[in-house]
């Protein structure tokens, strides 16, 4: 048997009264509260958006290229160190 986890937080959300009422029809439909149905339904949703950032699938040859990228020395980049040692617009004694 799952145990019951306590829910302490809260999410408030305002819709249109069509979106209430087809919330509230498709949750039951499924047998579910409007809270379940919109929570599953979010977390699902969350899960897909995030999916592709925390997991991703190379093949063995973009794996070695990925672990030689990784392991390679930085190259060097001029224009962007010269860029990073210039004073900026918000630092104190800019002369821009």
């Amino acid at each position: 048997m799952p145990s019951r986890v306590t829910r302490s937080e809260k999410l408030d959300l305002r819709l249109t009264r069509h979106a209430k009422r087809t919330l509230q029809a498709a949750a039951a439909t499924s047998h579910r509260s409007v809270s379940e149905f919109v929570l599953e339904s979010a977390l699902a949703r969350a899960d897909e958006t995030l999916a592709d950032r925390r997991i991703f699938t190379l093949s063995d040859k973009q794996w070695k290229a990925f672990l030689a990228a990784l392991d390679a020395p930085p190259r060097a980049m001029p224009r962007l160190e010269r860029l990073l040692k210039k004073s900026g617009f918000f630092d104190a004694g800019s002369s821009q």
